[in-house]
């Protein structure tokens, strides 16, 4: 059975998935079939199962990037996840094709651990509708998902990786994210459950405040100006390093030896503001 869009988001949405085929399981087996090692047991005379080899399966990462899809978005405060995708693929020449689970999808190795990277296309508050059933595809545990967003409570170009809970500002999304985890585990055991679901990996981007009573949503939704595009830019690139040291020490250690430079820098930049300049508000 081919895999379309049409077949996965069929009119029970992406817990259609969870009907998948034996061609389906067939086609992920030989997705991950590259990535199984094998550890073979030392031999005894007294066991049988000492004498026998045993598999593992090296799970991928899934890193993601929240933004909106479309050219008018595109560079814009909101879509600063999707620009942290895009250096990263770049970085590790990964190349971005549209995916059936409603994303632009790449998949490569970084250190000899396969890693795969999606941009939903499903629109900010509606990712869940990717992120969930790519990471139900691919079976995996939550603490291997990692989501980079905009985060308004950091100053711009400071960035924020915690491998569990805390949104930010972005209730929505993320908590969409969480309610499609939460579906495909409680009908099939697709993914692990990790205490209430919300054990992936954030990396918060800060893009500063909106400045005086500006509506966030319009703040957001605009463009950076040279200082504030110069900091972002930078900080992706800092990025791109903590994503590839998530890859070969995990979240946690990651985030304990990036955090304490990102402290320091907030301390540097916690008033500078973007939309003017010469209008400074402390965050």
């Amino acid at each position: 059975m081919a895999m379309t869009a049409a077949s996965v988001f069929g009119s029970g949405g992406c817990l259609e998935l969870l009907t998948s085929s034996k061609a389906m399981r067939g086609k992920l087996w030989t997705r991950l079939a590259p990535f199984i090692s094998k550890r073979h047991a030392s031999t005894s005379q007294t066991s049988l199962s000492s004498s026998s080899s045993s598999c593992s399966v090296i799970n991928p990462w899934l890193f993601v990037g929240l933004g909106n899809p479309g050219e008018k978005y595109q560079c814009t405060r909101h879509n600063v996840g999707f620009d942290m995708i895009d250096m990263f693929a770049q970085s590790q020449g990964i190349s971005l094709t549209r995916h059936p689970f409603k994303a632009l999808f790449g998949e490569g190795m970084v250190e000899g651990v396969p890693v795969l990277l999606a941009k939903p296309q499903t629109y900010m508050n509606l990712s869940g509708e990717s992120v969930g059933p790519l990471a139900a595809y691919y079976k995996l545990p939550l603490n291997r998902v990692l989501v980079a967003f905009d985060d308004m409570d950091l100053p711009c170009g400071v960035l924020r990786l915690q491998p569990k809970g805390g949104y930010g500002r972005h209730n929505g999304s993320v908590d969409f994210i969480i309610m499609c985890f939460n579906e495909l585990i409680r009908v099939k055991s697709l993914i692990y459950h990790f205490r209430k679901n919300r054990e992936f990996g954030r990396l918060r981007i800060g893009i500063g405040r909106p400045p005086g009573q500006m509506d966030p949503k319009a703040f957001v939704l605009q463009k950076f100006n040279k200082t504030g595009r110069e900091r972002i830019d930078s900080a992706i690139e800092e990025g791109v390093e903590i994503l590839k040291l998530v890859v070969t020490k995990g979240l946690t250690e990651a985030a304990r030896s990036s955090n304490v430079d990102q402290k320091y820098k907030h301390l540097t930049t916690h008033d500078m503001q973007l939309p003017n300049s010469a209008s400074k508000i402390a965050v």
